[in-house]
């Protein structure tokens, strides 16, 4: 995988980045887009459970629970931090 190229679970919490690619089928994948989750949408990571899974992520101005399995078929750039 290129620099900077992880799976939407791996984004840090507090972190954003822009999606890269969905490696999901049928009806995940569909979901997936009709949440807004497409490549080139910017999504920043909220919060993880206690367990750590699922993990909230804010995507479009809607915060979206994703668990462990879908979350690793989407592949996100990092962004830079910025004060």
């Amino acid at each position: 995988m290129p620099d900077g190229i992880i799976s939407l679970y791996d984004l840090p919490v507090g972190r954003s980045g822009v999606v890269s690619s969905i490696h999901a089928d049928g009806l995940t994948r569909r979901r997936m887009m009709d949440l807004g989750l497409v490549p080139g949408t910017m999504v920043h990571a909220l919060r993880h459970s206690p367990a750590g899974d699922p993990k909230a992520f804010k995507i479009r101005g809607a915060v979206i629970a994703f668990r462990r399995e879908e979350a690793e078929k989407v592949l996100v750039e990092m962004r830079e931090e910025r004060d």
